[in-house]
Order: C-alpha cells, then sequence, then structure tokens
C-alpha cells in the first residue's frame, strides 16, 4: 500500500506506519499521529509528535500501510519533501524526520534550521 496522498508534504516509511500503527493500538478508534513544526529547540524549529483524535478542516492525512498522520498547513510548508521513518538502532528508539530543507540539525535530531 502506498501513501494515499498524491501531492502529500512527507512520506512515511513502512517502518514508521508500522511503529504507529502499534503506538496507537491501545488508543480510542480513531487516533493519529500530528506532526508539527513550532518555534524552538537548538536549531531554530522543533518537530513535534503527538497523538491526537482531533483534526482541523486545513489538515493534511497522509495514510500509508493503514497508519493515519496529520499535518496543520503552516507546518507542512516546513516539511515539504521530507520522510518520516522510525529507527531502531543502539541508540535507541525513535521516529526521525528526514528533511531535505533543513540546513542544520542539532545533535538529538528534534530540531533543525532553515
Amino acid at each position: 500500500m502506498t501513501d494515499t496522498t498524491p501531492d502529500a508534504p512527507i512520506s512515511v516509511t513502512a517502518a514508521a506506519a508500522k511503529r504507529i500503527l502499534f503506538v496507537v493500538s491501545d488508543e480510542p478508534v480513531g487516533t493519529v499521529l500530528r506532526i508539527s513544526v513550532s518555534g524552538g529547540g537548538c536549531s531554530g524549529f522543533s518537530y513535534g509528535f503527538q497523538l491526537t483524535t482531533e483534526r482541523a478542516d486545513d489538515d493534511i492525512v497522509i495514510e500509508k500501510d493503514g497508519a493515519t498522520v496529520v499535518i496543520d498547513a503552516i507546518s507542512a510548508e516546513y516539511l515539504r519533501g521530507s520522510q518520516l521513518d522510525f529507527v531502531d538502532d543502539l541508540m535507541g528508539q525513535a521516529f526521525k524526520m528526514n528533511n531535505p530543507n533543513a540546513t542544520a540539525t542539532c545533535g538529538c535530531g528534534t530540531s533543525f534550521a532553515m
């Protein structure tokens, strides 16, 4: 199965979709992963990841392998062309945003500059 939004601002890897499904499995029906961008963090902007059942009219909805991600329209502009992945390595488990628009990132990978 592929992303159902052909002009989606981000892509979601199969590993990320699998992890989203695992995380929301104990949550209320309709829970999705919301990704946002806000000012702050060591590099200027921070990624936000939140489980929610709320959606706004202008949210962009991306579905991959049964998992749903929503992004507000403003954050989508900062994320355009990015890929959401889930990594499980010696450093730990985490969602990772691969953002081609970032000119710098912090060591922990949760903030970026443009």
